[in-house]
């Protein structure tokens, strides 16, 4: 069986790294906002160019937090994706924020740029951009459209670790970035964890507060907060997976564009782009994920050939059965909608060999 993703693969090359620094954590004593944490956000926000990097206990906290700390609240409209993960319309939801849907471009699955102007009202606040499946949205018109608007941006990079676009890397172009560091991420811990980026001193002494019960230390409460901290045991793992994350993206790129070359031309078949070379984004390919009219017939065959696959994703936010009080029905949003019943990801990881990529990709034309 060739498995969607294969993370035992991954730490047996890091093993023996990641036990030493797990010892070092039990041994050390201090499990919670402690010296990992603080290395961790040193380095993280080092490497995604921002001024700072606030750990915390998931990319949906990450999300909530930073809502949260940018003043948004009750009323008060957002405008996103209907083709992502729950979670970024439910950090809006949680504030009892208004989350506001503009489609999607069918070749890149992001938000279309051109759909959002008509989605803002008096009522706007803030833009979150999903860098969906690894691959940037379109950041210079986004911004723009937020500076034209006064609004403020929330880049979901859950899925783009390393991504880059203009130059720069996701998570470092809005008001914050925001990062998950689930297992199954590029840079994914043994256990949930999450990340905000961000460029202001007093944003990010907010959201430390935030995260910390609404307390900086000595049991003294300026505000009311939660429960968000990036554990010790988790960071440690995530610093040693740090300094080989752009290895292990690079590996994905060469799969994807293995995978590229050997559909490229197949009819029904539409393949990601790459986002290579002279192109001014890098793609990260946390799932490589194509489109075909006839999706479940290759889902069929794969299950056949022994081949994992998933849909990312079966139902766009607006037809989620949690969010029929949103008022929206079939035919609001097509290109989401036609996403929805097309794509199906494959499996995509470093280690993945390429004769199980020939092998998968063999079964997918059979079709």
């Amino acid at each position: 069986m060739v498995p969607m993703l294969d993370l035992q693969k991954q730490m047996d090359g890091i093993r023996d790294e990641v036990m030493r620094e797990v010892a070092a954590v039990i041994e050390s004593g201090q499990y919670i906002l402690g010296k990992k944490v603080s290395r961790f956000e040193e380095e993280a926000a080092k490497y995604i160019g921002a001024r700072h990097a606030i750990a915390v206990a998931s990319g949906t906290d990450a999300l909530h937090l930073a809502l949260k700390a940018l003043g948004i609240g009750p009323g008060d409209e957002v405008i996103t994706t209907p083709f992502t993960f729950f979670s970024t319309v439910e950090a809006i939801l949680y504030l009892n924020a208004i989350p506001v849907l503009a489609d999607i471009e069918s070749g890149t699955f992001n938000i279309d740029t051109s759909k959002i102007e008509e989605k803002i009202t008096p009522r706007t606040k803030a833009l979150i951009p999903v860098h969906i499946f690894g691959c940037p949205a379109r950041m210079d018109t986004i911004l723009q459209i937020a500076g034209k608007h006064n609004l403020k941006v929330i880049e979901d990079c859950a899925q783009s670790f390393g991504a880059r676009t203009g130059g720069k890397m996701t998570g470092s172009l809005g008001d914050a970035g925001c990062f998950s560091f689930y297992p199954s991420k590029n840079l994914g811990a043994c256990g949930d964890g999450g990340l905000v980026c961000v460029g202001s001193d007093a944003l990010a002494a907010e959201i430390r507060l935030l995260r910390n019960h609404g307390s900086a230390g000595g049991y003294m409460h300026s505000t009311i907060g939660f429960n968000s901290r990036l554990d010790e045991l988790q960071a440690a793992i995530l610093l040693v997976k740090l300094k080989k994350i752009d290895s292990y993206n690079e590996m994905r790129r060469q799969k994807a564009a293995l995978y590229n070359r050997l559909l490229s031309g197949t009819p029904g078949i539409v393949c990601p782009p790459l986002g290579d070379g002279g192109s001014p984004f890098t793609h990260v390919f946390h799932q490589y994920t194509i489109r075909h009219p006839r999706r479940d017939a290759v889902r069929e065959k794969l299950r056949e050939g022994q081949v994992s696959s998933m849909i990312y994703y079966p139902v766009p936010m607006h037809l989620q059965p949690a969010l029929r009080f949103m008022g929206h029905r079939e035919g609001d949003f097509p290109a989401a909608e036609a996403a929805c019943r097309e794509v199906v990801s494959l499996p995509i990881y470093p280690e993945l060999e390429d004769a199980a990529i020939e092998r998968i990709c063999s079964a997918v034309k059979s079709v």
